[in-house]
């Protein structure tokens, strides 16, 4: 009886372990300071700095100076739980530390057609890590997952109308996470602890294309690639309940990708003063209808009556999702410029598979930024924004690991600042 409750819960939790390394799908915004400022609104079409080798690499065309732009976004969330888990437990919420986000890029005119830039940035990442006896502990205990991406890129004007930009994409990924695990007699007792690393390195693609479609009017159009990972790692379990195998680490291997998008964007100046934003993002979350995790090495007295554990599948069934945002800029003066933005995302997580590690829902944001100039080589940005999302229902049940109902209301507060140097 108990090798089997061993089985069943050291399988489902590397599922579930490694299954959260995609938690990091959940695709990080903060490229850009100055878009930040604006609710990433016009990220596509704007291309007002060097922060445009991500938003769409053919906005290069538009960058008649060699210049350098950086900068950090740090996002501080909070999270109230009202839930229970079978087995007991607190829900305290303070499970996300403040996590910063650095960037960085770099463009060089060529000629009249012809520019290089290059891009340093974070397009995914995910940090949790709830409290010591945390109520939905045997489902996710801590998740930490990030993806640091470099970006060469080119772009080409064919005229003052029409360019395209290309960049390949190195992505390094790297992730740690654990669930505690049901090993003791007495439940919620002496719990063991199932911890998953794994790293991996691939390639992907950005591709652009901007149009001035008028001379107060510029469209945009990016395209993000998938990036398909092939992530090696270990499983370690810990646990008196483990035996002899207390402290023994397993080889464990997850292919996942990480969904395309597509962004669409607007920049209109409505005249010397004013410049308005829009733009809508489709991304491909469905991609993540279910997880397969291959183990090895697994001994046979771990794996019960069934035999050391091989193939583990969970469904996740995510969905494709849509998000908008709306923005202005006001130019105050020659040294100032001021920015607001409003946002609205989906999250692509269901009622029925949300975990703990992913507790989000839909969301709406507002944005203020600021661009000063003090000469005109040098721009310092600043942004703030206030994120809310809808409340997440988590309703998750198990026979070895009990149920875990919540309800969870999440907010963050995002603060941003960077810089442009001009050469």
């Amino acid at each position: 009886m108990k090798k089997a409750m061993l089985k069943t819960t050291l399988g489902l939790a590397v599922t579930l372990a490694s299954s959260q390394l995609f938690a990091a799908g959940f695709a990080l915004n903060e490229q850009s300071i100055s878009g930040m400022g604006t609710g990433f609104a016009g990220r596509s079409s704007s291309a007002d700095d060097a922060s445009t080798v991500y938003g769409n690499p053919a906005g290069m065309s538009r960058i008649k100076r060699e210049q350098v732009t950086g900068g950090v976004a740090a996002i501080n969330a909070k999270t109230d739980i009202n839930g229970r888990g079978t087995f007991g437990g607190s829900n305290d919420g303070d499970m996300v530390p403040v996590v910063a986000v650095p960037m960085g890029y770099y463009v060089k005119p060529i000629d009249d057609h012809w520019a290089f830039g290059f891009g340093m940035y974070a397009p995914f990442g995910l940090v949790t890590d709830y409290e010591s006896g945390f109520a939905g502990r045997y489902w996710g205990d801590k998740s930490q997952v990030q993806v640091v991406t470099l970006q060469p890129t080119v772009s080409y004007a064919f005229n003052d109308r029409v360019s395209i930009g290309f960049g390949p994409t190195i992505n390094r990924i790297d992730g740690e996470l654990t669930s505690a695990t049901l090993t003791a007699a007495t439940p919620g007792r002496n719990d063991g602890k199932v911890k998953i690393k794994g790293d991996d390195t691939a390639l992907g693609f950005n591709v652009g294309v901007l149009v001035q479609a008028t001379d107060s009017t510029r469209l945009g159009l990016t395209y993000h690639s998938k990036v398909k990972y092939k992530l090696d790692g270990d499983t370690k379990i810990q646990g008196v309940g483990f035996g002899p195998f207390n402290g023994r680490k397993f080889d464990a291997s997850l292919d996942i990708s990480t969904p395309e998008s597509v962004d669409f964007s607007v920049t209109h100046e409505l005249n010397e003063d004013w410049t308005l934003y829009a733009g809508s993002t489709w991304t491909r979350w469905s991609r993540l209808d279910e997880i397969r995790v291959e183990n090895s090495g697994v001994p046979v007295q771990l794996g019960g009556a069934a035999g050391p554990i091989g193939t583990i599948t969970e469904e996740q069934d995510w969905h494709d999702t849509w998000s908008h945002a709306i923005g202005a800029a006001y130019k105050l003066n020659k040294q100032w410029t001021l920015r607001t933005g409003f946002s609205v995302d989906q999250s692509p997580t269901n009622n029925v598979n949300r975990s703990p590690r992913i507790p989000t829902g839909d969301r709406k944001a507002i944005s203020f930024g600021a661009g000063w100039s003090p000469t005109d080589d040098l721009t310092i940005d600043f942004a703030y924004s206030y994120l809310k999302e809808d409340d997440a229902k988590i309703n998750l049940v198990s026979a070895t690991k009990g149920a875990y109902q919540a309800k969870y209301e999440n907010s963050a507060h995002g603060f941003g600042v960077g810089a442009t140097y001009r050469f």
